[in-house]
């Protein structure tokens, strides 16, 4: 736990008592503040009051008593329209901030230099986080991973000299962020997202931007509209931040082209065969996790051992293992068709494709340019009948459920004269019609996969 000193002896309020607010709750305590907690869920409440924290009804409190209202990330802040709680600190006067702020604050208090590398970008950003953290890990840094991904990031051991934070925020955590100045920040992308909570795509983009603006060394993925013009709005105020394409060839900054990072045009890490970063995708995640960590001193042969060795994320291109030469593939984070369209493109050809669930706007049409590397797709959910159509003359079968689908995957890949078949799950559905969330959907997939006849997992292969 991170103690948050920098309200010590002083009353603050804080609203939203889910993970992340709760861990926050603690380390304000913690720090010596006197924090009364509220959140709208009476389980919520009772488990902070369990823990010793301070409950009150906040709707029953006069703001003004408060230094600052701490917000857990899931309350609006500004759209659909401010929180209730948003509104009465703003009439009382008081800051809003929330846990990646404080995390800013003990870290200027406690190692200002203590090495922070942030990571943004509408997707990816988990993948990023991920290897940077295993990159740093392997050039022998003590590493602390979280924030947006698994781990709070105030339930994390303290800044301290040497000591390496590698942190995933999500756009409604740099909203409630206003010091925030990490050593390295990186925005991978910013394409339509979370505009519920931001109303528009300019206010998206320009609450992505805070991560890099104050960043010792930005790195910025230019393969958008909005991106490269948050790089020429830095380059034209004389910052220096590090591109990343994926599209072209950069002359100055870090490119991805067949299989390759290219560092200023030069061919400097091969990722051929690194089945955790296949595509082009992780291509831009491992390019801008690698000009992060370079950035702290890591060498180009620790690099690539760390690439190398990097065993990817649960649910997100996660290789499984093998039957006979059938691999497969667990991607059940591609809850829509932009995260499905990157799976596809990281195989040629010989996909045995399971996709459906709950569907998105738009359902799969999208990807049709793609169907011709699908040798068969295997249909599962609420969005079967609309996926046969869209598909037409591509072979599909109507499986209902996982269970038959991977086994009818199975089967058809093995008879099939590929070489390298893929079973691939990438589903570009939500997963609620029968599973409570896309980790569920996955290790149901894994699950199954384990269990066939002849299975050999990945660190056997």
């Amino acid at each position: 736990m991170i103690p948050v000193t920098c309200f010590r002896a002083q009353r603050v309020a804080l609203f939203g008592l889910g993970g992340s607010g709760l861990a926050t709750a603690r380390a304000l305590k913690a720090g010596g503040a006197d924090v009364i907690c509220w959140d709208d869920h009476q389980a919520a409440r009772d488990k902070a009051s369990a823990e010793g924290l301070s409950v009150a009804d906040l709707t029953q409190q006069d703001f003004a008593q408060y230094q600052a209202l701490i917000l857990a990330p899931g309350v609006p802040l500004t759209h659909p329209e401010p929180h209730w709680t948003v509104k009465r600190a703003q009439a009382a006067g008081i800051e809003i901030i929330g846990d990646i702020e404080l995390f800013c604050r003990e870290r200027a208090i406690l190692a200002p230099d203590a090495p922070f590398i942030a990571i943004t970008g509408t997707n990816g950003k988990s993948t990023t986080t991920a290897l940077i953290a295993h990159l740093m890990r392997v050039a022998r840094f003590d590493v602390q991973m979280g924030g947006n991904i698994g781990t709070a990031i105030l339930s994390l051991e303290p800044p301290v000299a040497g000591r390496v934070h590698v942190i995933e925020c999500s756009s409604y955590q740099i909203d409630l962020a206003p010091s925030l100045a990490p050593s390295a920040g990186i925005l991978l992308n910013v394409t339509p997202d979370h505009l519920d909570r931001h109303g528009t795509m300019e206010n998206y983009a320009a609450v992505k931007e805070r991560l890099v603006a104050k960043a010792e060394r930005p790195i910025i993925g230019v393969d958008d509209d909005w991106c490269r013009a948050i790089a020429q709005r830095l380059m034209a105020a004389g910052r220096s931040p590090v591109e990343v394409s994926v599209e072209r060839v950069l002359p100055h900054g870090l490119s991805y082209e067949n299989g390759f990072i290219l560092r200023n045009g030069v061919k400097s890490f091969d990722l051929n065969g690194i089945g955790s970063l296949r595509g082009a995708h992780n291509g831009q995640n491992a390019a801008a996790a690698i000009a992060a960590v370079q950035s702290l001193g890591v060498d180009d042969a620790t690099v690539s051992r760390g690439l190398k060795s990097f065993p990817g994320l649960a649910h997100r291109m996660e290789q499984i293992g093998h039957v006979g030469s059938v691999l497969f593939i667990n991607d059940s984070k591609a809850t829509n068709a932009d995260a499905a369209e990157k799976a596809l493109l990281s195989f040629e050809r010989d996909i045995f494709w399971i996709c459906g669930g709950v569907p998105k706007e738009g359902g799969i049409a999208p990807l049709a340019p793609l169907f011709g590397r699908v040798t068969e797709a295997f249909l599962i959910g609420q969005a079967s009948a609309d996926f046969a159509d869209t598909l037409g003359p591509i072979p599909h079968r109507l499986c209902g459920d996982l269970d038959h689908a991977v086994q009818a995957a199975l089967a058809a890949a093995s008879a099939s004269d590929a070489t390298h078949p893929v079973v691939l799950l990438s589903p570009a559905c939500a997963s609620f019609d029968q599973y409570r969330n896309f980790e569920l959907r996955g290790a149901h997939f894994r699950a199954l996969v384990e269990q066939l006849p002849g299975f050999t997992p990945m660190a056997e292969v």
